[in-house]
């Protein structure tokens, strides 16, 4: 008998500036694309959106996709100044992004300064004032 994977569901709960998403199923090669999609067009529709919820109780197997794809929306809600909250994380999924090194990254409750900065009209701080370059300073370094 072969068992089919379960297909991903998402269930998508909003106001005006908070969306809160359920996933339920895996988020691999072939379904994480879908709630890249579906995130995609709530930050699209939504420019006042100030929370980004994902409820993640319901998540199975997460592979290297499923993985890349919750990177690329935590750049995107911060591209918006949107904060993304991994709620109700599975231990396997805890594990995986403690071994990957993302947990941190994926459960900052803060969006970064530099696109906080820019939606309120200022410049990044990485454009202002001058550039200096880096120069190598291990044992390695020819200076």
């Amino acid at each position: 008998m072969t068992t089919l994977p379960p297909a991903l569901r998402l269930t998508t709960v909003d106001s005006e500036d908070t969306v809160r998403i359920e996933i339920t199923g895996d988020l691999d090669y072939d379904h994480a694309g879908h709630l890249l999609d579906e995130v995609t067009a709530q930050l699209g529709s939504r420019p006042h959106l100030t929370d980004l919820h994902l409820h993640c109780a319901g998540v199975g197997t997460v592979d290297s996709t499923g993985l890349s794809v919750l990177l690329m929306i935590r750049r995107r809600t911060a591209a918006v100044g949107a904060r993304l909250h991994l709620d109700d994380r599975t231990a396997m999924l805890d594990r995986l992004l403690d071994i990957t090194g993302t947990l941190e990254y994926l459960t900052a409750t803060h969006p970064p300064a530099a696109a906080t900065s820019h939606r309120h009209g200022t410049e990044p701080p990485m454009t202002k004032g001058t550039a200096q370059a880096e120069r190598p300073t291990g044992p390695d370094s020819t200076i």
